[in-house]
Parts: structure tokens; C-alpha cells; sequence
């Protein structure tokens, strides 16, 4: 089970909810069976326009990410995802990082809405998500937006441990808030005190998966034919920047753009997801 205990749970749909009230927008919400588990979707902007998947990363939800991108919808009708296994509203059934259940579960989620010609746009374990599904079937996707994706490159496991998993369990022990801080420090280019909270709550209240992540082999990316735009993060220790485009370029044949954010930790700033958006915008046509 990924919540410890009911009371847990609750404590996080009501962030969850909070952040959703909190972007004052005309949405739509439903849940889509799916054989790996209930999902929750939510709809934001008119259907004639072109879909859009926006898949979060760990420890996140649906609201958060459309926070992140709030002029999509003005382009596209977006679906916000709520990924399972993590602190959202889906269901709690964590898959195997290292087969294509991952995406097989949301090319289910794309048939299921009848979506074509989608674009994905995936943050960090959303990346995951995105490519995983490209790997299984490409043919409803148009285009693919990654922004510090985990499985092209891993950084310095002992930094990482070092840097944040110490830190880490030494709040979920304590709940001293200078520990969440110090990781918190490491990941985000900034934060605000809903992401503090979220977060905190979320380590607190949830058996999240600290499993080693999988790279994608060669073969597989080679075989990718959607064309993919990587957004990297220079100062992101857990998958470094330039070590990733450098990977990428090596590995897509299918790669369009990459983009280095300059100075950026793992979680992008507000202006850098501003940039992200206008560009994601401009390839709406």
C-alpha cells in the first residue's frame, strides 16, 4: 500500500484539493479504469483543441503540474494525469520500472479518453512515463516534451545519497523540518510553502519506492520515431544536464530540440517553466 495509514491519506487530498481550488480554472474531472488501476484524469480547455498529456513526477499530483503550465490550455485541451502509486487521487498500485507496464498503462489511459495525435509532455518520472510508452506503441502520440526525465542518465549515486536520501530518512524519523529543507534545497530551483507541505506529507504519510532507476537501452531509444524535445537541468544532481543531452544525442534518432536550463536544480523555476510553456505553445501547430 502506498498511504501508511487512512488518516495520512486524507491529509493529502486535502492538499491536493487546496491546490486544485487554488488555480480558480473551469476543469473537468473523471476516473478511467484501466487494467493497472483506477486513474484519475483532469480536463482542462476545449476538446476541439489538440490533446495534451501532462504527466507529473514523484511525489506529485495533477493540480501541481497544471500550476506549472497554466497557458497550455489556451492551445491545447489538456489532461492532467495523476500518476499511480504516488500522492494523488489514482490508485495505489505501484508497476515494474523495468518492464513497459508504465506505459502500457497510459496508452490504456490515451484509447480510453479516444485521444489521437497526442502530445505528452512528462516531468521527471512523467519522462519515465513518456518514453516507457513510446517503447510500446507510438501511434496515437505526436509529440514528446521531457523536462528532466528520469531514464536517460542517473548522477553520482553517493552524491545522491549524500545530498538527499540522508537527509530524507532523517525526517521521516524526526519530522524535523530543517531535514525536508535540506532536500528540498537539492531538488527545486525554488519552492513555495504548498510544495514544502506537499512534499513533507508526502514522506511522512507514504511507502514511496527508493528503488534504483533504469536507464532505456539504446536498441529501444533507436526504435523511437516521435519526435522528442528534452528540457535538461544543469544543476540537477539525481540526472545532470549535460550529461543527459550529450546521452540523448546518442541515443534519439528521433530527437528534435534539446534545451539546457541554465543553473537549474531538478524542479525548474517559475520562469523556466514559463520558457518551457512558450515553446511547447509555438509547437502546437
Amino acid at each position: 500500500m502506498l498511504f501508511k495509514s487512512q488518516e495520512g491519506k486524507e491529509k493529502i487530498l486535502t492538499l491536493y484539493n487546496q491546490k486544485l481550488r487554488e488555480l480558480n480554472i473551469e476543469y473537468s474531472e473523471n476516473t478511467i479504469d484501466t487494467k493497472f488501476g483506477l486513474t484519475n484524469v483532469i480536463r482542462v480547455g476545449d476538446t476541439n483543441l489538440p490533446p495534451l498529456l501532462l504527466i507529473h513526477g514523484t511525489g506529485g499530483c495533477a493540480p501541481q503540474i497544471l500550476d506549472s503550465f497554466p497557458n497550455l490550455s489556451s492551445t491545447y485541451c489538456v489532461y492532467a494525469i495523476d500518476v499511480l502509486a504516488q500522492p494523488n487521487k489514482s490508485a495505489e498500485n505501484r508497476l515494474d520500472m523495468k518492464s513497459l507496464d508504465y506505459g502500457k498503462w497510459l496508452i490504456e489511459v490515451i484509447i480510453k479518453l479516444r485521444l489521437k495525435e497526442v502530445t505528452l509532455v512528462g516531468f521527471s518520472f512523467g519522462g519515465f512515463i513518456s518514453l516507457k510508452a513510446l517503447e510500446f506503441n507510438e501511434t496515437p502520440i505526436k509529440q514528446v516534451f521531457l523536462i528532466a526525465p528520469v531514464y536517460i542518465v542517473n548522477g553520482n549515486p553517493i552524491l545522491n545519497v549524500w545530498h538527499m536520501f540522508i537527509p530524507l530518512k532523517k525526517f521521516m524519523k524526526t519530522n524535523n523540518q530543517a531535514y525536508i529543507k535540506k532536500v528540498m534545497d537539492v531538488l527545486f530551483s525554488e519552492y513555495d510553502e504548498f510544495a514544502l507541505n506537499y512534499m513533507s506529507n508526502t514522506f511522512l504519510n507514504c511507502n514511496m519506492d527508493f528503488s534504483p532507476l533504469p536507464v532505456i537501452s539504446k536498441k529501444s531509444a533507436k526504435q523511437i520515431k516521435t519526435p522528442i524535445t528534452i528540457f535538461a537541468a544543469e544543476k540537477d544532481i539525481m540526472f545532470p544536464g549535460k550529461k543527459m543531452i550529450k546521452r540523448a544525442k546518442q541515443l534519439f534518432t528521433a530527437l528534435e530540440e534539446v534545451v539546457l536550463l541554465k543553473g537549474s536544480k531538478h524542479v525548474p523555476s517559475v520562469k523556466d517553466f514559463k520558457a518551457i510553456e512558450e515553446l511547447i505553445i509555438d509547437k502546437s501547430e
